[in-house]
């Protein structure tokens, strides 16, 4: 929570993968707060649920249809919403997947530039959106989702998807320290398994969700509100410290 009471009031918050899972829980949160909410997504009908179920609370947001693996569009969603609500203050770079399980040697070039193009292209697409605001105004706050599978490397299943989220690790890594003394804070945060649309998505077999349940001692997945509550923190004026970081979120598994 802030320090400062209705700290996100009026601020406005950009998040991609805004549908469903971590994405959605995280856009609500926000607008609990008082925030300006938009909410992106290639579930273009999925943003916008999200988005009128924040406005019917009596919120203010907005749900837009973007593949962040275009540089156009992602542009195009940052000009929305700064034509909306004057400015971007915080950007939560959520969108990802493993597209498909897959061993190593079964690794073919569509589903590694898939991969790469939607958790590496994506962050970075998002970050230059709007680096420039933040920068100009001396403040802002940008949060990526990297993995704890980065620190496991994927054997047997995702190598791909590890590799990507090593990149957005070292990518906000790289953006934090750069820009450390112009007021924007770089963050990451490296969930184990969260109780999301994910595993479904990318078609995890029943065997590999018990051997990932079987490493968390608290013996539950994460909920994404979990996830959601911890980027609010990462953003607000009580973590003005806290810059280039990764957060692992994990239920006391996955280690390292």
């Amino acid at each position: 929570m802030p320090k400062t009471p209705d700290y996100f009031v009026g601020k406005t918050i950009v998040i991609t993968g805004g549908a469903s899972g971590i994405g959605r829980a995280t856009a609500l949160i926000f607008a609990r707060e008082g925030a300006n909410v938009v909410a992106a997504d290639i579930d273009g009908e999925g943003a916008r649920r999200t988005a009128e179920a924040i406005q019917q609370q009596g919120g203010h947001a907005l749900g837009l249809a973007t593949d962040v693996a275009s540089r156009a569009e992602v542009d195009d969603m940052v000009a929305k919403a700064i034509a909306e609500y004057g400015q971007v203050d915080f950007m939560f770079n959520c969108a990802g997947s493993a597209f498909r399980r897959a061993k190593f040697l079964e690794i073919d070039d569509e589903l590694h530039k898939k991969t790469f193009d939607l958790n590496v292209n994506g962050v970075f697409y998002g970050m230059q959106a709007v680096l420039p605001g933040m920068l100009a105004r001396g403040a802002g706050v940008i949060v990526n989702v990297a993995s704890m599978s980065h620190k496991r490397g994927g054997p047997g299943a995702s190598v791909h998807y590890a590799a990507s989220k090593a990149a957005v690790l070292t990518m906000t890594l790289g953006v934090a320290r750069e820009h450390a003394k112009d007021g924007v804070r770089a963050l990451s945060i490296s969930p184990g398994p969260v109780a999301t649309p994910f595993q479904e998505a990318a078609d995890t077999p029943p065997e590999l969700m018990e051997k990932f349940l079987a490493d968390v001692p608290m013996g539950r997945f994460g909920e994404p509100e979990e996830i959601g509550e911890l980027v609010l923190f990462m953003c607000s004026d009580a973590c003005g410290y806290m810059t280039a970081d990764t957060v692992y979120v994990n239920g006391g598994g996955g280690w390292r």
